[in-house]
């Protein structure tokens, strides 16, 4: 086996025969709970097989474990298949059991920790993100995943060359992952007809998600179902209005029941109900909430940030005695959330649930949620998805939206955005006027960002993106589409004092 380098690593490529043998990694590539980077401008295969080498002292050091078991995945994408080969010479190296579940997507290698007995997780994909990127997704303290001090340890150890090898690595295919993983989620069947549009905008999840829908007793229409690492149609993001409308226009030329859409890699779940109209998916978790409470004695959620109000006042849920908390986005921190408190369920508006048990294991899962939206489904016969929309108090929301902003200013500028709406909120509330859209701020919730609570129940939030070069902007208002556009407005004119700050990716 070669001999593992321990060198620090290039932040840039050199020329020649160098860039093809000296690693190489960015280190904007290690996120606060995930790992990202452009291929092979900011990491390329020697500098993989070294995070495979960091990673795999990490665990040596957090298991106290001179051989840890890990299960290792990757995407179907062109490259994947050469990047986790180069992650798992350098976890071999470093003297790591390495369980290879082959191809996959990302609840999958959770699901293989449990299945395998694995402790720790690796799993290579850039989830939605374009043609070009790649990245990995890690964890060694199921359900949850690295956090930002796991994930600014293993940074330090692998752009110090700190790592070194260690006796005793192996490696080892393992088949029949899959067909566990679909089989474990498969454990209802419906009792009424449904018809599901099954959208994954040629992601990965196009090789899982109509298979379980089937065995679940659905008829299936596919959209895009069969993977393509080109993403002919569009990036499979579920929570991007444009693959939204394609999921509603195929709701309406089939005359199905509701659309399901999946995210590149199957950790997120998006709805489009029978007329059309997609549901954003902190409200599906609201229709969810509303079924868990009246079903398990655990009322307890957790929601993101950027979520509705209505997980506090939806009268339903009020009568049932659930208790909501808002906590940071990102799944890292919500899985941790979800466990730590030992709530039930978790719930982010970008389409992550986190369903603990006895319904789920605790961690991320698209499929699980398409499960658990079809199972609310088969609770309320004679009912469909847009009668439960309908059946929720009324809110106006924006979709998410993502102003340009470069990753070294996004700190900073949220933190002056802060400070500012902080300072707008104190004289508001001294002079008892208005201090946003002409309504007074009631609080400013700074877990994550700000934000904004108005008088009324309307809010808005501002918050860094852990993952892309934007800001993320939120906002909602429980009375009226004018009201909304108000608040939007009102906040967007706050963000438009800090000059680093560019176009959204979409509007509304």
């Amino acid at each position: 086996m070669p001999e593992a380098s321990t060198a620090p690593l290039a932040e840039t490529p050199a020329d020649g025969w160098v860039a093809a043998t000296q690693p190489v990694i960015a280190p904007s590539g290690f996120r606060e709970y995930d790992a990202r980077w452009r291929y092979p401008e900011q990491i390329n295969l020697p500098g993989m097989r070294a995070l495979g080498l960091s990673l795999g002292a990490f665990l040596r050091e957090r298991l106290d474990a001179p051989n840890p078991r890990i299960a290792v995945g990757g995407d179907f994408r062109a490259y994947s298949g050469a990047v986790r080969d180069a992650l798992t010479l350098g976890l071999v190296q470093a003297g790591a059991e390495v369980l290879d579940i082959g191809l996959g997507i990302t609840p999958m290698a959770y699901f293989a920790q449990y299945h395998l007995d694995a402790p720790a997780v690796a799993m290579v994909t850039a989830s939605h993100n374009p043609n070009g990127w790649t990245g990995v997704k890690m964890g060694c303290d199921r359900p949850v995943t690295f956090g930002p001090e796991e994930m600014a340890r293993l940074r330090d150890l692998a752009l110090t060359g700190a790592a070194k090898p260690a006796p005793g690595g192996s490696w080892r295919s393992v088949g029949g992952v899959r067909e566990a993983y679909l089989a474990d989620l498969a454990d209802f069947r419906l009792s009424r007809p449904v018809k599901v549009v099954c959208a994954c905008g040629n992601g990965g999840a196009g090789a899982f998600a109509p298979d379980l829908l089937r065995r679940l007793g659905a008829e299936v229409v596919e959209l895009h179902c069969e993977p393509d690492w080109d993403f002919p149609n569009y990036n499979p993001n579920p929570e991007a209005m444009e693959m939204l409308h394609d999921m509603a226009n195929a709701v309406r030329e089939t005359g199905a029941d509701l659309s399901m859409g999946f995210d590149g890699d199957g950790d997120r779940c998006g709805v489009v109900d029978d007329e059309g109209e997609e549901i954003f998916a902190d409200k599906v978790g609201v229709m969810l909430a509303r079924d868990m409470a009246a079903r398990h004695d655990n009322r307890r959620f957790v929601v993101d940030v950027k979520s509705t109000g209505l997980y506090v006042a939806d009268p339903v849920l009020a009568e049932l005695g659930a208790e909501t908390e808002y906590w940071k986005t990102g799944h890292s921190h919500m899985k941790r959330r979800v466990r730590d408190t030992g709530a039930l369920a978790g719930f982010e508006k970008s389409g992550h649930y986190f369903l603990a048990p006895p319904i789920g294991r605790g961690y991320d899962d698209g499929l699980r949620a398409a499960v658990e939206v079809l199972r609310l489904l088969d609770h309320n016969p004679g009912q469909s998805m847009s009668d439960l929309k309908r059946a929720l108090p009324k809110t106006y929301s924006t979709p998410t939206m993502s102003p340009f902003c470069p990753d070294e200013a996004k700190y900073g500028v949220a933190e002056r955005i802060t400070a500012r709406l902080e300072e707008m909120a104190a004289a508001g509330m001294a002079a008892a006027g208005g201090a946003l859209a002409g309504l007074p701020i009631e609080k400013v919730v700074t877990v994550n960002g700000a934000r904004v609570m108005l008088e009324g129940g309307g809010w808005a939030l501002v918050r860094p993106s852990s993952n892309t070069p934007n800001l993320v902007v939120v906002c909602e208002s429980p009375n009226s589409e004018a009201e909304l556009r108000e608040i939007f407005s009102a906040i967007d004119a706050v963000i438009r004092e800090e000059p680093a700050v560019g176009d959204y990716d979409q509007t509304f």
